[in-house]
């Protein structure tokens, strides 16, 4: 099975539309206003008429409300929720038992954090999964570092790895992991919030190669 892909913090119909013809898995949308990748209601509602079925619309939010999410997916159909603050396990499933949307939550990897703790804890809560991203002081995601992937943790939930990746570094990071999927932003960009359909298509062959060489190990 290929590594899946997320294309994240699309703003534009021609990034859609590139991200849909690299044949990645999903594209993110971020609901989370100071972010330079932010789209509003109106916005999201243009995009995701350009997204066809089997491609997943996640949305990003960052501390926000149930009432809040609960409001986005009335006017924008939302496939799955994607936590990227400091939601806690509890939060993160109330808000989906509120909204009825399947959820996972992005985790910055601190130099003292006790990762594989903090994963079971979401597990145990019904996450469908749990980003791993670098950790940075200021910045919810975006960063455009990245963490030690040799420690990478092989658990029963699927893992998703973000953080600094970018098609020069993507198959390689794939050997390293072997994360179920990877995530990617700044990578594929020209500028904060603008794809750029090269990189995007580049870095979706280092998906397909960097999975056939671990699958095939």
């Amino acid at each position: 099975m290929r590594t899946r892909a997320k294309i994240c913090g699309i703003t534009r119909v021609e990034d859609v539309q590139s991200v849909v013809q690299s044949g990645a898995d999903a594209i993110g949308l971020v609901f989370y206003p100071p972010s330079p990748r932010h789209v509003s209601i109106e916005q999201a509602q243009l995009l995701v008429k350009h997204i066809p079925a089997y491609v997943q619309v996640v949305g990003l939010f960052v501390n926000a409300t149930a009432d809040d999410i609960a409001e986005v997916i009335k006017q924008v159909p939302l496939d799955m929720l994607q936590f990227h603050g400091d939601e806690t396990p509890e939060q993160c499933q109330a808000i989906a038992q509120h909204t009825a949307r399947r959820w996972y939550k992005a985790i910055q990897v601190k130099p003292d954090l006790d990762v594989i703790a903090c994963i079971k804890k979401y597990q145990d809560a019904g996450a469908s999964a749990v980003l791993l991203d670098a950790w940075h002081p200021e910045l919810k995601g975006g960063t455009g570092h990245s963490f030690d992937w040799t420690q990478f943790p092989q658990l029963d939930i699927p893992l998703i790895l973000a953080g600094g990746l970018n098609p020069e570094n993507i198959e390689d990071a794939i050997q390293t992991t072997q994360a179920y999927a990877v995530d990617v932003s700044g990578g594929v960009e020209s500028a904060k919030g603008i794809k750029d359909q090269q990189l995007i298509e580049n870095f979706m062959q280092g998906v397909q190669r960097g999975s056939a060489k671990y699958k095939s190990q």
